[in-house]
């Protein structure tokens, strides 16, 4: 009778390997080929696995989509809370969190490009996209100004979530013009060029 190695289980590869594996995967194909150009059976490619195993994990492509979009943004998230509790200042945290957006998607074009292009080619993932994490992210940024409003710091005169839309809206135009230019350059220092534009609109007159 053949025995199984001892280390047999230790060295399978977990669900959340093979998760991360997919994600991976599905990442660069979406990329390169486009979510509506892309199969299920180019992601097993390129993860090198079984079409069927990919099945196993999610029911369909646009499952896979949603998933990457909900566990970025978990992490965008979680990093940022953790980041922000360490500041008092308002004008520190949004700058901390213009640093961080650009920071996070410019240390991966390849996610870059699927948060900015592939997200958004229908109506149906941009209403989910809108709905999902994307709702507290904005309302963290809406919080941060409403602070510094209290504080007098910021102005009172303007609405919370409308600023804080433009501001978001500022950090996703830096990071859609980088996977679009032709030149090679750092997103993250943007983040200056986008502080100094904001704050002279919002800043205490």
């Amino acid at each position: 009778m053949n025995r199984v190695p001892k280390n047999a289980i230790a060295t399978r590869p977990s669900i959340s390997d093979k998760r991360e594996a997919i994600h991976r995967a599905a990442i660069k194909v979406f990329a390169e080929k486009g979510f509506f150009n892309s199969k299920v059976a180019d992601i097993a490619k390129q993860a090198g696995i079984a079409d069927g195993t990919v099945y196993l994990y999610f029911k369909s492509k646009d499952e896979i989509l949603r998933s990457i979009f909900d566990r970025a943004m978990a992490e965008f998230i979680e990093e940022g809370r953790r980041e922000l509790s360490t500041i008092s200042s308002p004008e520190a945290k949004l700058n901390k969190i213009a640093e961080l957006h650009l920071e996070k998607l410019g240390a991966d074009r390849e996610l870059a490009i699927v948060f900015q292009v592939e997200l958004r080619g229908s109506t149906k993932f941009m209403r989910e996209f809108s709905a999902a994490g994307f709702a507290e992210y904005l309302g963290i940024i809406r919080a941060t100004i409403e602070q510094g409003q209290l504080s007098g710091e910021f102005r009172n005169d303007i609405k919370p979530v409308v600023a804080a839309k433009i501001f978001y809206g500022a950090l996703d135009e830096m990071v859609t013009n980088w996977i679009l230019s032709k030149k090679s350059y750092q997103l993250r220092p943007m983040a200056d060029e986008v502080m100094k534009v904001f704050l002279g609109g919002i800043g205490a007159l």
